[in-house]
């Protein structure tokens, strides 16, 4: 029951970042699909419950009571304390930040390919599920993130023909990318995330390298993740 609450306030929490025309049939549809997802594992960990609902699938096997199953949920539950801890301070910085970079987008008034670039990097950023899709590793990145968009619209009157250049280097990747994806349904395995968070970095990298990024990241590297992932 815990479990499900974390999951409820985390989703809820995770649609008060999102425009309000986005939030309420896909922050159902989301909310409905965790609960599934929940449903699903505590009727494997409780197969007793499920076979007095109806649910034979399970017939074959008893809950595991042991000392070292009991220490492991009790783990797990303070897992889940500290994710939705980390959530309660995360979420706050990422709508300020989200916000905040779609302000500076509309007043900025960009050149169209700049334009369109920042909208489907931001929409990407915070999709209508980030909270479940993004991995969890990469979520505290995501202020950061938001903030190098601003840094790099703020910088773009200044000096259009270097956002201009280093665009024209971003793009080819950034289409390989979300082209492979596509190609596989949307399914990404480790590598392929690798990937996808290493060209949000050179993002950083390029538009607003007073933020650093968390490792070294470069089109070389880039290049070699590519390769391994064609191996």
């Amino acid at each position: 029951m815990f479990r499900c609450l974390v999951l409820a306030i985390a989703t809820a929490a995770a649609f008060t970042a999102m425009p309000a025309q986005a939030q309420s049939a896909d922050a159902t549809k989301a909310l409905n699909q965790l609960f599934a997802d929940e449903w699903e594992r505590s009727l494997v960990e409780s197969p007793e419950s499920a076979s007095y609902q109806g649910d034979t699938r399970f017939n074959d096997r008893w809950s595991d009571n042991s000392l070292a199953a009991i220490a492991k949920r009790e783990a797990e539950i303070l897992v889940l304390r500290g994710e939705i801890a980390a959530l309660q301070a995360l979420l706050p910085a990422a709508r300020s930040g989200l916000s905040a970079a779609q302000r500076k987008l509309k007043d900025a008034k960009p050149p169209a390919d700049v334009a369109a670039d920042v909208a489907q990097q931001l929409q990407r950023l915070v999709t209508r599920r980030f909270l479940v899709e993004t991995p969890h590793a990469q979520l505290q990145h995501l202020p950061r993130y938001l903030k190098a968009v601003q840094l790099r619209l703020d910088k773009l009157r200044a000096d259009p023909a270097r956002d201009a250049a280093k665009l024209a280097e971003l793009k080819p990747q950034d289409q390989r990318y979300w082209r492979l994806v596509a190609e596989r349904k949307g399914v990404q395995d480790a590598r392929l995330q690798e990937l996808r968070w290493l060209l949000e970095e050179l993002r950083v990298s390029f538009f607003a390298q007073e933020l650093r990024t968390p490792q070294p990241v470069s089109l070389k590297r880039l290049d070699k993740s590519w390769a391994q992932l064609n191996t």
